[in-house]
């Protein structure tokens, strides 16, 4: 008897669509995907710089591979009570992440003309650079692109 209750709630759950996610919880989904997508910009970024890439293009490119997975990952798991706007909030997602692009790639760019030169300055421009972006999406992401 208790199993049909458990079926018709989870049939009312799964008619209702997804449910609400809090800020808390948004915010841990987003560090751990935040997280990932990282190793993939950092992983990148460090093979093509020992492939001999010019710096400025290689934490573009990656930048632009972390950003890619970053989206899907975090319209599937982070944000799953955003109303789905289809085209529109894929092209915010493209404007927001234009911006951040330029916000981290010119980071990185200033903290490698004024950082010292030592053995991990390169390391900690990209670590500064993405600090900053990721401040910048998370507030926006929430509030804009992945809005209930």
């Amino acid at each position: 008897m208790s199993d049909t209750r458990d079926d018709a709630a989870e049939v009312r759950g799964a008619v209702a669509g997804p449910q609400r996610v809090g800020l808390v919880q948004q915010l841990v989904r987003f560090v751990l995907v935040g997280g990932f997508c990282a190793l993939v910009d950092s992983g990148v970024y460090w093979l093509l710089l020992h492939a001999g890439l010019w710096v400025h293009l290689a934490k573009a490119i990656s930048f632009i591979l972390g950003t890619t997975t970053a989206y899907f990952l975090n319209k599937r798991f982070t944000f799953t009570d955003a109303a789905d706007r289809g085209a529109g909030q894929a092209g915010g997602f493209a404007l927001l992440y234009t911006v951040t692009f330029f916000v981290n790639v010119g980071t990185n760019a200033l903290m490698l003309a004024v950082l010292p030169t030592f053995r991990w300055e390169y390391a900690l421009a990209w670590v500064i650079a993405q600090g900053v972006g990721t401040t910048i999406n998370f507030v926006l992401l929430r509030t804009v692109v992945f809005r209930r």
